[in-house]
């Protein structure tokens, strides 16, 4: 492609390329521009009084929608888009609270500055990208030229306008970031995070070794934990939903349409002369391909009847998993594989091995005189997958059974009812009922079976429909007079992602937390389809009552009580080793005692794991004394540090800048979320996303 001709498709790639904050800057000022000469003017929402209107956000959600399709080469499906969806709406929240503190600290970017960034040494990425040649190097020459001719006007300034944005945000954020401090302290403290080595002996005195009916405790020691540790047992205010699930599937009427085209298109080669394939590609939504398959991996419609299709026939439409298929039969291959086709009926819940056996050699003798084989086993078998299918279990071959199964079926006769055979399962009676030593060749044309707009407006419909009488009536009545299943939820949180069973919407967790006990939902848009909730409980705020968390309060206790036995333990040791702490191994064989490898305070301890108490208390103890008792995960240990290595003032110099810059980016980053965060809590924010896409 020239130069010339990738200047003038500069907006669309530099929209892609740049940070996802600022990304729909340009999207989101043409849609304010359509919206002033009369555009749409419903809205999705508002901040702080300024409205995002209906065609401001779809655009900006179809120009993702499409960069991502640009980059993936797929299109995103419903679940995806509605997290898009999501993401782009934050940005716009983002861009307009962003737009607000500019203002509102006069920050300004002059046209100079702009043509400083454009022409300067090393112009923006997304600009600069287009012009690499093949060997790495940027063609100055090819940049400034593109820039100044005149065809790419339109282009040019958009990316004045998408620099400008970007150098305002730039301002923003230096300005927000001005008290970000890294000091000495942080910089020293960071490396010996990451320098320092220790190792050490220690002596663990573990809880464990204090079986629980060795402590002592009353009602008195429970009720004071539990006064004093209010904050363990407290409930974060909870809802519970009720709702009705209107699922968006394939309607009766979406699959006989589906069905109908390929008997039309059937009906319609058979009268033609053209070859299948070129049908396949006109009408089928999977590739073309010619397959040979054995007996068992065909839907079961076309195993019942391939072996009555004469060679070049086409059969169905028949159902399949992945929707309506038209297959034309080519022709049989033999196949050294042999494939049976079995009934069983198993006996296995008599009580007892031997009543097993008697009754089924009494089915046995019963079908040996003529019984129904199909109707004693709906009636009497113990495997309700095949019970209820008249004991067929379809076609399969080697190693798909138990080997007593097995070697019963492949080698009796087809269509005899053979005496019980035991295996691990019960007494299986098994009638074969086919043997295939072919594969078959086929073609085929797919037809997905979906949702169609119809189904879809009926379904909404409905929703709607018992949303409104549900809030009149009552929500049970009314389902339980239409014969809808209620489902519910478990407990959920404010905070919560989604809600359990129904998945993501934020409206319909705030319609649970903004309203009171009964209040019956609008409809609201899922990923299955449409759901009408009402707030079935509500669970406040507020410590849950002793009776309650009884059993967890005394567990508590009960391990506190062990530490303090075992601190009392680890001092008495202390005074009695003089320093030594491996003499503690001949006094008693339940204490640990050992020595860690070499570890980092920020890193594991070798033969300990992470235990920061642990960590902390070497980092301060004195080298070659035992410290007094530190409390761990696992009890109590005395610690004695054998090594720790001095501060090395060369390495610190030599880290000291790169340390500085990852404090000062992590900082930066934490900073400006928290300042963000802040100022989206303090806003006036108002989404009716909901009204037009259900979330």
């Amino acid at each position: 492609m020239g130069m010339m001709a990738r200047m003038r498709g500069l907006a669309p790639a530099f929209i892609i390329t740049v940070g996802a904050l600022f990304v729909l800057f340009m999207v989101i000022s043409d849609s304010n521009v359509l919206e002033a000469l009369g555009g749409r003017t419903n809205n999705v929402g508002s901040v702080n009084g300024e409205d995002i209107s209906y065609q401001e956000f779809v655009n900006a959600v179809d120009q993702q929608r499409e960069n991502q399709k640009k980059q993936t080469g797929k299109d995103v499906d419903e679940e995806s888009l509605d997290q898009m969806r999501d993401q782009v709406w934050d940005a716009l929240v983002s861009q307009k609270l962003l737009a607000e503190q500019i203002e509102k600290f006069g920050i300004s970017v002059s046209d100079d500055e702009i043509k400083e960034i454009i022409l300067g040494d090393n112009p923006p990425e997304f600009l600069k990208q287009n012009f690499i040649d093949s060997t790495g190097n940027f063609n100055r020459q090819v940049y400034e030229q593109a820039l100044f001719d005149t065809r790419n006007k339109e282009a040019l300034l958009q990316a004045e306008e998408f620099v400008r944005q970007n150098r305002l945000n730039e301002k923003l954020q230096s300005l927000i970031l001005a008290s970000v401090n890294i000091s000495e302290a942080d910089i020293r403290n960071r490396f010996n995070e990451q320098n320092q080595k220790i190792k050490a002996e220690y002596l663990l005195v573990d809880l464990s070794i204090y079986p629980d009916s060795t402590v002592k405790f009353d009602d008195n020691d429970l009720k004071k934990y539990y006064n004093e540790n209010l904050d363990k047992y407290k409930n974060q205010a909870q809802r519970k939903l009720q709702y009705v699930l209107f699922s968006n599937n394939p309607s009766a009427d979406d699959s006989a349409t589906v069905r109908q085209t390929l008997e039309t298109v059937a009906e319609k080669f058979k009268k033609d002369t053209v070859n299948f394939q070129t049908y396949v590609e006109i009408y089928s939504t999977v590739p073309y391909t010619k397959d040979t398959l054995a007996l068992n991996v065909l839907p079961t419609g076309l195993q019942s009847i391939i072996n009555k299709t004469a060679a070049g026939s086409v059969v169905g439409p028949i159902a399949a998993p992945e929707g309506f298929v038209l297959y034309r039969y080519v022709g049989t291959v033999p196949t050294k594989e042999t494939l049976v086709k079995a009934s069983h009926i198993l006996i296995n819940n008599m009580g007892s091995e031997e009543k097993n056996r008697d009754e089924a050699n009494k089915i046995y003798n019963q079908l040996s005189a003529g019984a129904n084989f199909e109707e004693i086993a709906k009636l009497r078998s113990g495997d309700p997958g095949s019970g209820s299918k008249g004991g067929d279990l379809g076609w399969f071959g080697k190693g798909a059974m138990v080997p007593e199964f097995e070697k019963a079926v492949f080698g009796g006769p087809v269509g005899v009812v053979q005496k019980p055979v035991k295996t691990n399962y019960g007494y299986h009676i098994i009638k074969v009922t086919g043997k295939s030593n072919n594969k078959y060749i086929l073609e085929k044309i797919v037809n997905p079976v979906q949702t169609s707009a119809t189904t879809i407006d009926a379904n909404f419909n409905s929703a709607q429909d018992f949303a409104y009488v549900a809030a009149k009536n009552g929500f049970e009545k009314e389902a339980k007079l239409m014969n809808y299943v209620i489902q519910e939820s478990s407990p959920f949180v404010k905070e919560a992602y989604s809600i359990p069973g129904i998945g993501v919407n934020n409206n319909l967790r705030d319609f649970a937390f903004e309203n009171s006990l009964n209040t019956v939902s609008e409809v609201h848009k899922v990923s299955t389809g449409y759901v009408v909730c009402k707030i079935s409980e509500v669970i406040n705020e507020g410590a849950k009552p002793f009776d309650e968390v009884k059993n967890s309060v005394q567990a508590a206790v009960i391990r506190e009580k062990k530490y303090d036995m075992a601190k009392s333990y680890a001092i008495k040791l202390k005074s009695q080793l003089n320093g030594d702490l491996f003499k503690a191994r001949n006094l008693n064989p339940k204490l640990v005692v050992d020595t860690t490898g070499q570890f980092t305070p920020n890193g594991s301890i070798p033969k300990i794991g992470r235990d920061y108490a642990f960590t902390y208390a070497a980092v301060k103890a004195d080298l070659n004394k035992v410290t007094d008792p530190v409390r761990g995960f696992r009890g109590q240990y005395l610690i004695k540090v054998s090594e720790r290595n001095q501060f090395d003032s060369t390495a610190y110099s030599l880290q000291r800048t790169s340390i500085r810059d990852q404090l000062y980016q992590e900082k930066r980053s934490m900073y400006v979320n928290q300042w963000l965060d802040k100022l989206k809590k303090d806003a006036d924010i108002e989404d009716k996303r909901y009204m037009f896409f259900g979330r």
